[in-house]
């Protein structure tokens, strides 16, 4: 289960899950709910704790008893609620650019609340719409700024397009709490555990790393050369290759079952 981060979609993967080998690994990349074209419900939770559960209910939908979890910050803090609440959907997680142990949110929430003040105009009139706050916190995320070129940029901001998209983005923003991490245990986690950063990574530090890795009983600690935050953008055949020797072998439990022919 590939698990994007805050601000992007599962488009984040378009060269991750292709490369893996097909017959050793099954890939489904989802939309976490009111990112990329997930459903918007007026009265839908959008924070870490509600993310989880609904993780887990798209996996039920997809027929898969337990899978190894790929989440990006966001996304990361998904997998680790999910790893420490329902241990029995989770075989293995990798973490890549992890919150801090206890902390939800990050810097780059810090960041986005500052450019939100900056830009408030140009949101509120819908001139710049997301691009606008989102453009500085994916340039910081890949290692070079070439690496995130504005139409890039307009591709992950597309979802946002408008005031009331940069309304909705502000939204998912304020969701993300610390308080979902209260509650979670990471020294009782059983799940096999990777704590993946790139060398570049500007809001996952190594310190941070070898700290959530060292609170995960048997978790272990990788970088990846030459990349930001988001590996998937900046490294993706190699982030394919390390998953697909890192990640435990399909049984029968865990594969998507076919669904049953219908006669017409």
């Amino acid at each position: 289960m590939l698990l994007h981060g805050f601000g992007t979609s599962t488009f984040l993967w378009r060269r991750v899950a292709p490369a893996l080998p097909l017959g050793r690994v099954t890939a489904w990349a989802i939309d976490l709910l009111g990112h990329g074209e997930s459903d918007r419900p007026e009265e839908g939770a959008f924070g870490i704790a509600a993310q989880a559960q609904w993780v887990e209910q798209a996996m039920t939908a997809l027929r898969i008893g337990r899978a190894t979890v790929v989440g990006v910050d966001l996304g990361a803090a998904v997998a680790l609620r999910l790893a420490a609440t329902r241990p029995a959907r989770v075989h293995g997680i990798v973490l890549i650019s992890p919150p801090r142990p206890g902390r939800a949110r990050g810097d780059d929430l810090a960041e986005l609340g500052r450019l939100t003040a900056t830009h408030l105009f140009e949101a509120s009139s819908g001139m710049l719409g997301a691009a606008a706050w989102l453009g500085p916190l994916l340039t910081r995320s890949v290692a070079a700024p070439e690496a995130m070129p504005a139409m890039l940029v307009a591709r992950y901001a597309a979802p946002f397009v408008g005031a009331e998209g940069v309304q909705h983005l502000q939204l998912l923003a304020n969701a993300v709490t610390d308080a979902d991490f209260e509650e979670v245990d990471l020294g009782r986690i059983t799940a096999r555990t990777l704590v993946l950063r790139g060398e570049h990574d500007a809001w996952c530090t190594s310190a941070d790393a070898t700290q959530l890795a060292t609170a995960i009983p048997a978790a272990e600690v990788r970088m990846v050369p030459t990349a930001g935050r988001l590996i998937p953008e900046d490294a993706p055949d190699a982030l394919a290759a390390l998953l697909a020797d890192w990640a435990p072998p399909l049984h029968a439990g865990d594969a998507p079952r076919e669904l049953p022919r219908r006669d017409p």
